[in-house]
């Protein structure tokens, strides 16, 4: 503690632990705290034992739900697009190492009260039961059109510049119905909502483009991998990478006090009557509160089954969406299910998640379209929590807080705050541009 360094990092939620290991592989010196005598923060991974106490209590869970510690169930789950941003990220930093990931069975997406697999190409389209005949033949042009697209030939572009035309422009000269719109839109390009549709399309083209590639990398039924043990492997890898570049990691440091001098800027941050000295500090919104405000909440389920979910092609591991307006909601629905076949749970049981953003007091009511997806469990607990943003100018206090995590089961949005943050404390723009085969050998 008697030490300056570049950066302290408060907390080792994933987004801390991710621009910690950048940090260091950069050549800063980090000095890496959590209040908590465990990793992960917000996003950590819990036991069965540590499940029951946090949401019912008791430190007994029933006998047949099997041994505690098979159970890795991760907080804040999300499934790792295979040739996204955070693949990439964990390239880079050589973390890939340390973790093994398996590709996730089934994408599927709700709709007219049905679940259907999401078709992610042109022949996939014209199967889809998602569509009539007519209209599978629109989508597979478009289909066609977005897996040709490439920004730097205009060849590609049929007269277009995607920059400037909207999503909802591009998507008429196709004529494709709303129905279609809406699972393209949410379930294959991510969108979290409609406002997508009067931006610029090549954001929306651009994301078909990684959903598909990233399904045809490890060809299994969806787009995502997930770590074997689950995500809470993720901070422990990156507090290994920080300790190779001479990070220092201390896990329950109580306290955590930021400290600044006259001009508001930070200086250090103090613990058991020890301040280490700084020049930044980049944190989750918990430990500084004065510095954010609250956007909102995230309303979920947690549910054990042993089975997986009805109508999913008996998948291990799936995520299903419900785009809003299948719901007459203003914001998505988002299924998440995982299972011993990933090694976070014992044989024979499913962890399943439902989660989205709150709209009303009442998660139980809200969350039933999505629960009602499930089939019989044999247990389920409810939770809301509070998504914050931070709301300081970091140029001038030099503190640099991650947004809560969002109620999304993908890794999409979180990455992006990631890198937007390395971007403001470093001055530069990470370098994604990786060979992904280095993360292939990993998928079994």
């Amino acid at each position: 503690m008697d030490e300056e360094y570049d950066v302290i990092v408060l907390g080792t939620g994933l987004k801390e632990c991710i621009l910690s290991g950048l940090l260091s592989v950069d050549g800063l010196k980090v000095l890496h705290m959590d209040r908590n005598e465990y990793y992960g923060g917000e996003s950590t991974s819990l036991n069965l034992v540590q499940l029951w106490k946090r949401f019912k209590g008791s430190d007994k869970p029933p006998a047949e739900l099997g041994s505690s510690r098979d159970y890795n169930v991760d907080m804040i789950p999300k499934f790792i697009m295979a040739n996204g941003a955070l693949v990439r990220v964990l390239i880079h930093t050589d973390v890939t190492k340390y973790l093994s990931f398996k590709a996730v069975d089934g994408s599927f997406v709700y709709n007219k009260g049905k679940v259907h697999k999401v078709p992610a190409t042109d022949m996939e389209a014209l199967k889809s039961p998602l569509m009539g005949i007519f209209e599978k033949r629109r989508a597979r042009k478009f289909f066609i059109y977005v897996q040709d697209y490439k920004e730097s030939d205009p060849k590609t572009h049929e007269g277009m510049d995607l920059t400037k035309v909207t999503t909802r422009e591009l998507i008429a000269k196709y004529g494709l119905d709303d129905n279609t719109v809406d699972f393209i839109g949410h379930a294959l390009a991510l969108h979290r909502d409609d406002r997508y549709l009067d931006e610029p399309a090549v954001d929306t083209v651009k994301r078909m483009k990684l959903y598909a590639e990233s399904l045809a990398r490890f060809q299994g039924g969806s787009p995502y991998i997930y770590p074997l043990y689950g995500l809470g492997e993720l901070p422990q890898a990156f507090a290994r990478l920080s300790a190779v570049y001479g990070g220092t990691y201390m896990l329950n440091k109580p306290e955590c006090k930021v400290e600044f001098d006259e001009e508001g800027k930070v200086c250090g941050v103090t613990s058991e009557g020890e301040t280490a000295k700084c020049k930044k500090v980049v944190c989750d919104p918990s430990y500084l509160p004065s510095k954010v405000r609250k956007v909102g909440k995230v309303a979920r389920a947690i549910a054990i089954m042993s089975h997986p979910i009805p109508n999913t092609s008996e998948s291990h591991s799936v995520q299903i969406i419900l785009p809003q307006k299948q719901l007459g909601r203003k914001s998505d629905m988002y299924l998440f299910c995982c299972s011993y076949t990933h090694n976070v749970a014992p044989k024979g049981k499913f962890i399943a998640f439902v989660s989205t953003e709150a709209e009303t007091d009442n998660p139980e009511n809200e969350l039933k379209p999505g629960v009602s997806l499930l089939g019989p469990v044999d247990e389920i607990v409810y939770e809301t929590y509070d998504r914050s943003e931070p709301v300081n100018e970091c140029t001038l206090d030099n503190c640099f807080v991650s947004t809560s995590y969002d109620a999304t089961t993908h890794f999409e949005s979180t990455v992006d705050d990631v890198l937007n943050l390395y971007t403001k404390i470093t001055g530069k723009v990470l370098d994604l541009n990786v060979d992904l085969s280095a993360a292939s050998a990993a998928e079994e």
